[in-house]
């Protein structure tokens, strides 16, 4: 039933297991929109005064505040709204690197209602360092080609992020392998959301004729 928060599904899981890719690619599906914190920071003018909030933050190393990351993406996500660019509720919302922590997640309640969370699981931390590091020297990313920095990554997802799984029920938590290729995750994903995006449609009420 929709109550005016937009349906959502959450990409979760640590540095480097694909969140951004698979989002990348649901939200070329009809009926799925992407939008990441990270790509709503990027789109931002750096003249502007948000663009120079962030900057202020992240030209340190250091994450941006709860209040003005919410702040700043749920602008955006009305403004996507807004434009017809994401149309809820027949279009699932995808989102990843937010919420990202305990306090997003209660920021975020009245604002987006989870339908699903796939969580990209890799058993093997020092495989998915090598696949950042490869994917670095590939996109020509030289800190993320840094091991030091990379684990330093992974202790604050285990800190900050890894705690926002228990902040939802167990049954609305897919597992997936994220060590498999792309296409072999998208089309677990997949399985995973098609029934769930065909239920939801199948319980919006039907528009007056």
């Amino acid at each position: 039933m929709f109550d005016g928060r937009v349906p959502t599904i959450l990409l979760f899981g640590a540095p480097g297991v694909g969140k951004g890719t698979q989002g990348m690619i649901l939200g070329q599906i009809p009926g799925f929109y992407h939008l990441s914190c990270g790509d709503v920071f990027r789109s931002l003018n750096i003249n502007s005064e948000e663009g120079r909030e962030i900057y202020q933050f992240s030209s340190r190393g250091q994450l941006v505040p709860d209040e003005l990351t919410v702040r700043i993406w749920t602008k955006a996500l009305h403004g996507h709204i807004a434009a017809s660019r994401y149309k809820p509720p027949d279009e699932m919302l995808v989102l990843d690197g937010i919420p990202r922590n305990p306090n997003q997640v209660e920021m975020l309640k009245n604002t987006i209602n989870v339908l699903a969370i796939i969580h990209l699981i890799c058993s093997d931390e020092s495989q998915m360092i090598d696949r950042i590091k490869r994917r670095a020297i590939r996109e020509n990313r030289a800190d993320d080609a840094n091991e030091d920095i990379i684990r330093t990554r992974f202790n604050v997802y285990r800190q900050e992020s890894e705690p926002v799984i228990n902040c939802y029920s167990p049954e609305i938590i897919k597992c997936v392998d994220a060590m498999q290729s792309p296409p072999e995750v998208l089309m677990e994903v997949l399985q995973h959301l098609v029934p769930i995006r065909n239920q939801w449609l199948a319980d919006l009420p039907e528009l007056p004729m």
